[in-house]
């Protein structure tokens, strides 16, 4: 188990922007990790420009964690009226499997919770991604219903029918 008093999290700033694109792009498009859709999906899955935007959209915050001075991991949450959404979840692949994410996804619907007084949080995830999906309905999330088709700026398709579902759960 991982030793949680050695880690540090903190909102992110803009001298984080670099760092979170880089960690987002590794967890989701590297070679390594249990997250990697380098298999289905080809090219970044963000750039510096969506990163900075989200930073500094209202209602929302970022958070990073580190260790020494490696990121390690990363998650979005920005309130949407009566919910919150949350992206950019990111765990470095060194880091997966090690209780990392579930308390990094716990701490943020504390968040949610306590400092937004948000009860019912919301994300997508693709659709063929099945393992990933079982990783949020052991925590609780269930899918809305809402399918859409795979949105094109989250990189390009290696494989045809690409879709997203829509999650949520309740606080």
């Amino acid at each position: 188990m991982l030793d949680f008093s050695a880690l540090w999290l903190e909102k992110a700033r803009e001298m984080h922007v670099q760092a979170i694109c880089d960690l987002v792009n590794l967890t989701y498009r590297g070679d390594t990790g249990w997250t990697t859709e380098a298999a289905i999906i080809q090219g970044n899955r963000t750039n510096h420009q969506e990163v900075k935007a989200a930073l500094y959209k209202p209602d929302a915050d970022f958070f990073v964690m580190h260790r020494q001075n490696q990121m390690i991991a990363c998650i979005y949450i920005a309130k949407e009226n009566a919910h919150a959404f949350i992206g950019f979840f990111s765990v470095h692949p060194d880091w997966q499997g090690k209780g990392l994410g579930s308390y990094l996804l716990a701490q943020t619907e504390i968040y949610a919770k306590g400092a937004l007084g948000i009860n019912k949080l919301l994300m997508f995830v693709i659709s063929q991604r099945s393992e990933l999906l079982s990783y949020y309905q052991r925590r609780g999330y269930r899918s809305t219903g809402r399918v859409e088709a795979y949105p094109l700026h989250l990189g390009v398709p290696k494989v045809t029918g690409l879709t997203i579902d829509y999650l949520e759960k309740t606080i």
